[in-house]
């Protein structure tokens, strides 16, 4: 989806306002959109941003080149693989050893079109990094969300979502539960890909109705240069190149959207909003508020039963 006159203008640097004594944790942070954000939210003077990344080589090098446009950026880092929750916990219990308050969760990374495989434990690889970690992520930073929520420093905690506008391309019949924990042979990685991009809006719909004192979204970028086309080896170097064709809008605009989505008053919780700020758009499996409870369902229970 490209930027059309229908959207909403946002310009970061003036739109986005004083971030004082505010803790931002995003995730994937070391490239691409989350990159992005985070010098976009470094220039407006947050406490802490954390830069959560699974390589901590990789993030280092981000952060110094962060550093460069923002000298004073306000950064730590968090060691993360989304695709294991023994990581996930113990990068969430590093967080919490460290910091008191969270007011925005910026749930940016994810993979695409990868080969067919399971996670460490034992989901689709892209439903169980980009649906199943970062639910478990959220869970256990919680009660951090929801205290900062209750101090008088302006607005509710925010919860950012990265969906896409992909999820409109997953095939007749919808969400598949049979497939979440096989390696996803039987679908295809694009498909694999669009159906972690329904759950991660779904979600995001039972989340806001279950913690109405968060304001929580799912944004579509739109099509970004990032490096997800690269590392989409699941399908054809033919069809990785097409794609690499269709990246037109550079970081610095596709970000935008997840910004707004941060700090802007217009926006609804629960809502999924393609650029920038245009609502109502998902199809009708993404407003689909019986499967989203039953989506939810299921990851509380899996999460459960892996003793989470």
């Amino acid at each position: 989806m490209l930027f059309t006159s229908s959207s909403i203008s946002f310009n970061p640097e003036k739109d986005i306002p004083s971030l004082h004594g505010k803790v931002i944790l995003v995730t994937g942070g070391n490239t691409g959109l989350g990159k992005q954000a985070i010098v976009e939210f470094a220039r407006h003077k947050p406490l802490q941003i954390w830069l959560a990344a699974r390589n901590l080589e990789k993030a280092e090098a981000a952060v110094a080149e962060i550093k460069q446009q923002v000298p004073d950026a306000a950064i730590k880092l968090l060691e993360l693989d989304l695709g294991s929750f023994e990581s996930i916990h113990q990068a969430a219990r590093s967080f919490l050893e460290k910091s008191e308050r969270l007011d925005i969760l910026m749930l940016n990374a994810g993979i695409m079109a990868v080969p067919p495989a399971l996670t460490k434990d034992g989901y689709e690889i892209q439903f169980g990094t980009n649906h199943m970690g970062h639910a478990y992520l959220t869970k256990l930073l919680m009660p951090v969300l929801e205290k900062t929520s209750q101090t008088k420093v302006e607005a509710k905690s925010r919860v950012v979502c990265l969906a896409s506008h992909g999820h409109v391309y997953l095939r007749k019949g919808g969400f598949d539960f049979s497939t979440l924990r096989t390696t996803g042979e039987s679908m295809g990685p694009l498909q694999c890909y669009y159906q972690s991009k329904l759950a991660n809006m779904l979600w995001v719909r039972q989340l806001a109705k279950r913690y109405p004192q968060l304001t929580v979204s799912a944004i579509d970028p739109g099509l970004v240069q990032t490096e997800l086309a690269v590392k989409a080896t699941g399908i054809s170097w033919i069809l990785r190149a097409i794609i690499k064709t269709m990246l037109l809008t550079p970081v610095e605009k596709g970000v935008k959207n997840q910004l707004w989505a941060s700090v802007s008053k217009d926006v609804k919780s629960g809502e999924y909003y393609e650029l920038i700020g245009r609502a109502g758009l998902a199809t009708d499996d993404g407003k689909d508020d019986e499967l989203a409870a039953k989506l939810w369902t299921w990851t509380e229970n899996e999460l459960d039963k892996m003793g989470m």
